[in-house]
């Protein structure tokens, strides 16, 4: 849904937004229902980035990007744009995930129902393992529940030391007991939330088959689980069982299609197919210069397309040289993270040793974690690092026309593999057109490996190599979080610590959106309500 053309682009705007992804779409929509007018540019045809879903095979509703949402629906955004009332359902992931049998043990499945996996997990892992996993989540969930709060408000130091020092303390424990035992316990619980996901992994269980499984549900935001802080990225597999992934009924680009609603019912306009080619003042105000030579002009801008992209567009507008220059040389982007493969298929995907008590759709509805051990995962990360392909992708499978019948024509299922990790440039000197269809081949192998058949199966195939990422999506190097997602670059650090605050330095009234910035990539929407809620605030004093 994209508004026609207008008759005088320079009329002057409440907002400006640069970039129809979905956190741009989120801070257009909090713009509209506040009253404000905005106007969102993006360059694409196909409005919500990585958020949107396309006929990319004939019959087939195909994602271009995410295809689960975890986050956002542990979010305020949903009911605070009501994005209900214009036509957003979720389907709940149940079972949210699962980790296929091996030669020695049966699988782990993962179900809303803590009972449930518990249960499964001491068929697979014994009830040492079952009873510290209960542990885990009841350890867990006020956790994380305080960094999703921490994510949906600006980052500042003293929200970052609230949820890497008390976070998961009730006020009752904080004060019970002397001064010097309260501190033990926040650096205690400080170090935990410091340490790398191996570490907590290690502490909590036995089994090497249940730590691959939450070491590959953690991975999925790009550092491997032997980095630094990288515990609470497992820790949020505890909120699974409080609201499970969702899938957007239509795709995950429903939820673009909602948004879209949203803002039109708000009177506000998105343009699709205008490429933003500079951030400039217009006067005492903004503008944002367009490749058809046109001028939008805003009391703000947000601008929620890639950082890098953003400093681009600011350079050309006049801003200072030497100060982008300076930000863009200290913002690590990073190799890219992996690559997506899209199937149509015949059948869905077999796996061996399943329970007898799923619900129809089996495990269909989760993510497919397909590793037994975290040494696969550390050699395909090791492969990336220096440029190589992994021998043996690590892939998340997820078929979920199982559950939504209007993905794919009747008779027949769409299933998604995301494969990490994969570098944008190989060392070896070959080109991704070159290595894509290996590296696709690779990928259904070992998807092939745990259900066996699929490969005949296939109808319709495409692989999203890291190449392909950044030229349909603008994922700059490849990587689907814009910069690492490493602790030297979130919360205050991100995507720098001039520019954390979702603000730029010199440039008052310009505004940051996107992955790039604070709480970082994935579907969460954080971003644009931070950056959709300062601006309505701006527009607010400024017309007091």
């Amino acid at each position: 849904m994209t508004s026609p053309p207008m008759t005088s682009p320079h009329r002057l705007t409440d907002a400006v937004v640069v970039g129809g992804g979905h956190n741009g779409l989120v801070a257009a929509a909090y713009l509209g229902r506040a009253g404000r007018s905005v106007r969102v540019l993006e360059r694409d045809t196909v409005p919500g980035g990585a958020v949107s879903t396309i006929e990319r095979f004939p019959g087939y509703r195909v994602d271009r990007g995410s295809s689960a949402h975890l986050m956002i629906r542990h979010s305020p955004v949903p009911d605070e744009l009501s994005l209900s009332a214009v036509g957003l359902t979720y389907l709940d992931c149940d079972p949210w995930a699962f980790c296929p049998a091996t030669d020695t043990t049966g699988p782990i499945v993962f179900r809303t129902d803590l009972d449930a996996t518990c249960a499964s997990i001491e068929r697979a892992c014994g009830p040492e393992d079952a009873a510290a996993y209960r542990d885990f989540v009841a350890t867990w969930t006020p956790r994380a529940e305080a960094l999703m709060r921490s994510f949906y408000q600006p980052a500042t130091p003293g929200r970052f030391a609230q949820a890497f020092g008390t976070l998961g303390t009730t006020a009752t424990t904080a004060r019970r007991g002397p001064i010097g035992a309260r501190s033990g316990r926040m650096l205690s619980l400080t170090q935990e939330l410091m340490s790398s996901g191996d570490a907590l992994l290690d502490r909590w269980f036995r089994s090497e088959q249940l730590k691959a499984a939450l070491a590959w549900f953690g991975a999925q935001s790009g550092p491997p689980m032997n980095a630094p802080a990288t515990a609470p990225m497992i820790g949020f597999a505890a909120l699974m069982h409080r609201i499970p992934p969702g899938r957007a009924v239509g795709g995950s680009g429903a939820l673009t299609e909602a948004l879209l609603r949203r803002i039109d019912s708000d009177g506000g306009e998105v343009r699709t197919a205008s490429t933003a080619t500079e951030i400039g003042r217009c006067g005492d105000h903004w503008r944002v210069r367009t490749a058809d030579g046109e001028g939008h002009c805003g009391r703000t801008v947000i601008s929620a397309c890639h950082i890098m992209t953003t400093l681009e567009l600011l350079l050309a507008g006049g801003f200072d040289a030497d100060l982008l220059t300076r930000w863009r040389s200290q913002i690590v982007v990073g190799t890219g993270i992996g690559m997506a493969v899209r199937l149509g298929t015949r059948d869905l995907p077999t796996y061996r040793d399943l329970p007898g008590d799923l619900p129809a759709h089996g495990v269909h509805s989760g993510l497919g974690l397909l590793v037994s051990d975290r040494a696969h995962l550390r050699r395909a990360e090791a492969a990336a690092a220096v440029g190589e392909l992994p021998a043996r992708p690590a892939c998340v499978a997820m078929s979920y026309s199982a559950i939504d019948p209007s993905l794919a024509p009747a008779d027949r299922h769409l299933i998604t593999l995301w494969a990490q990790w994969h570098p944008r440039r190989l060392a070896d000197g070959t080109s991704w057109s070159a290595a894509e269809h290996f590296a696709t081949d690779a990928i259904i192998a070992e998807l092939e490996r745990h259900a066996p058949g699929i490969t005949d199966s296939v109808e319709h195939r495409f692989g999203q190599t890291p190449e392909f990422l950044e030229s349909e999506l603008g994922l700059v190097g490849g990587n689907i979080m814009h910069v690492e997602m490493s602790i030297d670059q979130m919360f205050m650090f991100r995507p720098h610590p001039d520019l954390s605050d979702h603000t730029v330095p010199g440039a008052d009234g310009v505004l940051l959106a996107g992955a790039s910035t604070h709480p970082g990539g994935g579907v969460t929407g954080a971003s644009g309500r931070i950056a959709g809620l300062a601006a309505v605030a701006r527009t607010r004093r400024r017309r007091r």
